[in-house]
């Protein structure tokens, strides 16, 4: 970057459109059968929410004369602080990050306990989401489950069936490892036309952890599993909603799946399936069974109510697809993205997620005029199979209108897809496994909104 060119400032995104009087409305709203209640409601909030909160967060160097902030000493730089292992012994964020937190969508549920959090995208950096904000989807809600009194069951097609102590897993030889996960109905709001004003809810069911358990096979091989016969295993939580899901043995025997009991060198959360759950790396969030309490070896798949009446994609055609749920190749930009506002011209630092079920993120390519040329970013180390991976890329705005987006090609060569192609084989009534290409548009007045490209 050359030395004479100025760096643009950018303003965070409001955190928060809607309070606890807007989402009443909005199920009211809902209740009458309106279907672009999301969308009118958010309009509405965001409309009075960018103001004052950019003003917030501008504190401005003095044009002229000094800065106060360097010429007058603060009190930290001349009291005592505070004292070590504060807060009960457990280290909380800065009090000026405490806008920064998971955020639930109205209109998608009207129970907390069957509803979803999203996590803060435009917030974060690098691949890792901390736990505190990583995503939440929950049938029944969750629990705080005493894990001396939890077991693992592994039944159905075995030798011997067996039950295991969350002690007798932990003594086993473990793996760690990285991958995202994502809701299979991530983005499904966006699939008829612009739902939503923020990349914390249009793409905010994704999060990537580092995950630590024992591989899948290991318990199974254990239990005397028959490995030739035995096509599927079934999953159970132990949540109210008795979760299950069908995993094909293929899946299990290359050694990717696991029963995890870490999360980011900790237990896992309650929120997260304390104190058990399955890591299904690449397939959608809801076969990661939380609170995982039982495995049966079958022949079949189990056709459950989840895959049965739920998590299927409605085709053009009218017929359901079933069992399809590999997440494929998707992207997004963070910043600049919706609800954000760029105070100057000048340069910027384009960055955004990319991930695929299918393996390694192989490039990122982002276009800054609506998709007519497209430049290749950087990718940020390290770039793992079935993990978030970090792209950047230089950009110079020249305080036009302009329109950002992002294309991710993975290593099978898969090439994410714009909305009138993705539309042309899965229509528009689906819900889920929304992978289309993400656009932004930034105005003149430097306001960021989220639109689409047909």
């Amino acid at each position: 970057m050359e030395q004479s060119l100025s760096s643009g400032r950018l303003i965070k995104a409001p955190e928060n459109f809607l309070n606890q009087n807007g989402i009443k409305t909005v199920f009211s709203e809902a209740k009458k059968g309106r279907r672009d209640f999301i969308r009118n409601a958010f309009v509405a909030a965001a409309s009075g929410a960018a103001v004052p909160v950019a003003m917030a967060q501008v504190n401005p160097v003095p044009t002229e004369g000094g800065d106060p902030n360097i010429l007058t000493l603060p009190a930290h730089s001349v009291g005592l602080g505070q004292g070590v292992a504060q807060n009960d012994g457990y280290g909380k964020p800065s009090q000026f990050e405490s806008g920064v937190q998971r955020r639930q969508s109205p209109g998608l549920t009207q129970t907390t306990q069957a509803s979803v959090s999203f996590a803060p995208l435009q917030s974060l950096f690098g691949i890792v989401t901390p736990s505190g904000l990583h995503f939440e989807r929950h049938h029944q809600g969750w629990w705080d489950i005493d894990p001396s009194k939890h077991r693992l069951m592994i039944n159905g097609m075995v030798k011997t069936a067996k039950v295991f102590t969350l002690d007798e897993i932990m003594r086993l030889p473990a793996v760690s490892r990285f991958h995202f996960i994502e809701c299979g109905a991530n983005t499904a709001v966006e699939w008829g036309n612009v739902a939503v004003p923020t990349v914390q809810y249009t793409h905010g069911m994704v999060s990537c952890s580092e995950f630590t358990g024992v591989p899948l096979i290991t318990l199974l091989e254990l239990a005397g599993a028959d490995l030739k016969n035995g096509k599927f295993v079934l999953a159970e939580g132990a949540d109210g909603s008795s979760m299950t899901r069908t995993i094909p043995m293929s899946l299990i025997k290359s050694g990717e799946v696991f029963v995890a009991y870490g999360q980011n060198g900790e237990m896992l959360r309650p929120e997260q399936g304390y104190p058990l759950r399955l890591i299904v790396p690449g397939i959608q969030g809801v076969s990661w069974v939380k609170y995982l309490r039982r495995l049966e070896v079958g022949d079949m798949p189990y056709a459950t109510k989840d895959e049965a009446i739920h998590y299927m994609d409605l085709m053009p055609s009218g017929l359901h697809r079933q069992y399809s749920g590999i997440q494929e190749c998707k992207s997004v930009v963070t910043t600049p993205s919706g609800g954000q506002v760029l105070l100057d011209k000048g340069f910027y630092n384009i960055t955004g997620l990319a991930w695929s079920g299918k393996g390694k993120i192989k490039k990122v390519d982002v276009s800054v005029d609506g998709g007519r040329n497209w430049r290749t970013t950087r990718l940020q180390d390290p770039v793992m199979s079935k993990a978030l991976t970090r792209f950047n890329i230089d950009w110079v705005w020249d305080g036009k209108p302009t329109i950002i987006q992002s294309r991710a090609v993975d290593e099978t060569g898969f090439v994410q897809p714009t909305y009138q192609q993705l539309r042309a084989v899965r229509g528009t009534r689906s819900i889920y496994h929304n992978n289309a290409i993400q656009s932004w548009l930034v105005q003149e007045n430097g306001e960021v909104k989220n639109v689409q490209v047909s």
